[in-house]
């Protein structure tokens, strides 16, 4: 391993969410002293978003998690003592292998957040193949791998708008990259300044939305219906392109009947979209070449996420903007390793009679998929569905704020004999931990990180100081797997890894260090070439693999459980309709106790229309409940013309670390997943469950008045 600089400006990437922007960050007397953008990064251009500019904050934070902890007194009464990695890591690992030995590997459960963008997604993974558990669970079935996979069944890969090209019509499809990719939406400023045409789907004006030509405004959790009318008016209008969907296509004529029940009519029905707005921008996005569509978390949420993504594929396929300049593009990968593959990952480790008994398996979900699913963590906690669930590992995610009915999965926690997490900081999911170990920031240790998106795929991140005892989750793990008898799977040393996966490339992570950044290879039609990367090596807007498997083979929408359509008795109690946002300043549940952040967004919102409002005698400012069947949280209202009378707009993962660990940080208070249902149905192909479009009702919170239902 590389001695650190003491003095001196060393290139890395910040790591406070998965874009990994390029950093410079100067070190004096062995203490960074600032972090600032890298104008040779090829994706951030030396900018960074609010969260990066914290970064410094953030490393040296008085509440960051030092040393290793192991519970004192009951589970979540906020008691700790300090140990050493020593003991906490066998206490570790006898909790784990007690579960094994006792009720089987199966009853270990490992639970991961949110993409890193790092190896410790993938090491993870690997530590639960080799350790022998089929269950592993994180927000994939929520959160981008739904489109990964459907794009994949449709054309073989995961298409990036072009935007080196410029498109002459951007679609941003459920997505304010303003907060949650900033370059790329930098990157379609640029194409709007130089004349492209914009259209914005979103139930809310978002800032961007300003700008479009045209904005949908649909209701939650119907995108699904929306591109299945567009791509009705674009083949009963011949606006597709024929020559490509001859060539490249199978499966036309069967989507030519299939859509003819999804009448512009009928989809302003379902989606309270103008049937005019329907042809209109189907009209655009035909007509005016190339385009691309950025398509966001926000499709993922329903039981419709697989096959919204299918139709959004669909639609760039028919249109001929796959594979062209400006449309969307292909990325070869640069070369190292492959990191989620058997090779890797170690899942053919696990006989396939064991992966079977994984406790998701009974949903039936595409046979491809071999996670475990969230909602169903605390069914089998709690009601041994289909089997108890006796132990944890937990890494880098906080269910209790992230996890559908959070309530109950507060229940099972209560319920497991072992709990292992590895944070940075004290969270309400850590507070409920036997063991809690501290995790290294980006600062903190060197690895080999992927961009988001794709286009460069690799980029160099590099220690620059120790805090404390923290040790990297790569570290933790190879060290874990050593203690649990694994070693054969793992590495002598953690940073042995990264020169084993650049050896394809003939580099060493040392030769890495100075060359910063590996980058992809962007291929325009490829398929002229190649063919698709499918069995039938064209676009298969007709999916004979997914009529062999029993699913849908062309998109059809399904109504979503919970709303005025699917449960109209309900809708009388519950009139709203609730979806909700991300915030710039956060990711996902984190960076609440960054100070300068927090000022930035210091309370929980719901936007709300000013004549509903007014019906509920609410007032802009005021704390307000929050209602599903569920139970009720509390957020302020904030009252916007920019969002339907029917329709209200969340935060999302909220928690307030200032309240301490007697109130478990508040971890009931304003947190949108009290909310929502962890029951079925779910997406069939993927399992997602259903996080946008259900039912709800506001009402005055009583002045000095608060409790959770």
């Amino acid at each position: 391993m590389k001695d650190l600089v003491k003095n001196g400006i060393v290139k890395s990437v910040c790591g406070l969410c998965y874009s990994r922007c390029g950093v410079l960050v100067h070190v004096s007397e062995g203490k960074v002293t600032k972090v600032e953008g890298n104008p040779e990064s090829l994706h951030s251009k030396g900018k960074l978003c609010v969260k990066g500019t914290a970064s410094m904050e953030y490393l040296y934070h008085p509440d960051r998690l030092k040393y290793p902890l192991k519970r004192k007194g009951e589970r979540g009464g906020g008691q700790w003592e300090r140990v050493s990695w020593d003991e906490a890591l066998d206490l570790v690992v006898e909790g784990l292998n007690k579960a094994k030995n006792d009720y089987g590997a199966e009853s270990v459960i490992m639970m991961r957040g949110t993409f890193k963008a790092g190896l410790q997604d993938d090491c993870l993974a690997r530590f639960a193949n080799a350790f022998g558990t089929p269950n592993i669970t994180s927000s994939a079935p929520v959160c981008f791998i739904p489109q990964m996979f459907a794009e994949n069944f449709t054309y073989g890969f995961r298409s990036i708008p072009d935007y080196d090209f410029n498109p002459n019509c951007i679609f941003l499809w459920g997505v304010n990259a303003s907060k949650t990719f900033f370059y790329n939406h930098n990157d379609c400023e640029n194409a709007l300044s130089k004349g492209a045409k914009l259209i914005v789907v979103d139930p809310v004006k978002i800032d961007i939305a300003k700008k479009a030509d045209t904005w949908v405004q649909l209701r939650p959790a119907t995108d699904l219906a929306l591109a299945l009318g567009m791509i009705n008016v674009i083949i009963n209008e011949e606006l597709h392109d024929k020559d490509f969907v001859e060539k490249w296509t199978i499966g036309f004529e069967e989507l030519k009947v299939h859509v003819q029940q999804y009448s512009s009519e009928k989809v302003s029905e379902i989606t309270w979209v103008p049937e005019d707005t329907v042809k209109e921008v189907a009209r655009l996005y035909a007509n005016i070449k190339p385009a691309s569509i950025y398509s966001g978390n926000a499709i993922d949420n329903n039981v419709n996420s697989f096959q919204t993504a299918r139709a959004l594929g669909i639609l760039r396929a028919i249109t001929g903007n796959i594979g062209v300049p400006g449309g969307d593009t292909q990325w070869t990968s640069a070369g190292l390793f492959p990191r989620r593959t058997p090779q890797f990952d170690l899942r053919d480790e696990i006989p396939l009679e064991r992966r079977d008994k994984r406790i998701s398996k009974r949903h039936g979900m595409l046979p491809i998929n071999y996670y475990a699913l969230p909602q169903d963590v605390e069914k089998a906690a709690l009601k041994g569905m289909p089997y108890k669930l006796h132990a944890t590992y937990i890494q880098g995610t906080n269910p209790l704020i992230t996890h559908p009915n959070a309530k109950a999965l507060y229940k099972a926690f209560q319920k497991m004999d072992f709990i292992a997490v590895a944070e940075l900081f004290m969270t309400p999911t850590a507070a409920m931990a036997d063991v809690v170990l501290p995790v290294a920031s980006c600062f903190e240790f060197d690895s080999i990180m992927e961009a988001e998106p794709t286009p460069i795929a690799t980029v160099v991140q590099q220690k620059v100081v120790q805090i404390g005892e923290c040790w990297s989750d790569l570290k933790i793990l190879n060290e874990l797997a050593k203690r649990a008898g694994l070693s054969k799977y793992y590495w002598d040393h953690e940073d042995d890894i990264l020169d084993e996966l650049l050896q394809p490339i003939n580099i060493t992570f040392d030769e890495f260090r100075e060359i910063g950044f590996i980058r992809g290879s962007k291929v325009y039609r490829k398929y002229e070439r190649d063919g698709f990367d499918t069995p039938s090596k064209k676009v298969e807007l007709f999916s004979d693999r997914l009529k062999k498997w029993g699913f849908d083979p062309l998109p059809q929408f399904s109504e979503p459980p919970e709303t005025l359509y699917s449960d109209p008795e309900l809708a009388k109690e519950y009139p709203l309709i609730l979806t909700s946002c991300k915030d710039a300043e956060y990711w996902h549940s984190t960076y609440r106790q960054i100070k300068s952040l927090r000022n930035l967004n210091p309370d929980p919102i719901v936007k709300i229309n000013p004549e509903t409002a007014k019906k509920l005698d609410i007032e802009n400012g005021e704390w307000v409940y929050i209602q599903t069947k569920r139970g009720r949280i509390r957020q302020k209202a904030l009252l916007t013309a920019d969002i339907d009378s029917r329709v209200v707009s969340i935060s999302y993962a909220w928690w307030y670390p200032e309240k301490g660990p007697g109130d478990q940080y508040g971890w009931k208070e304003s947190n949108i997943n009290i909310l929502l249902d962890s029951k079925p149905p779910f997406n069939k192909e993927m399992g997602s469950a259903c996080l946008r479009g259900l039912l709800c009702k506001v009402y005055k919170v009583a002045r000095n008045s608060f409790s959770t239902v």
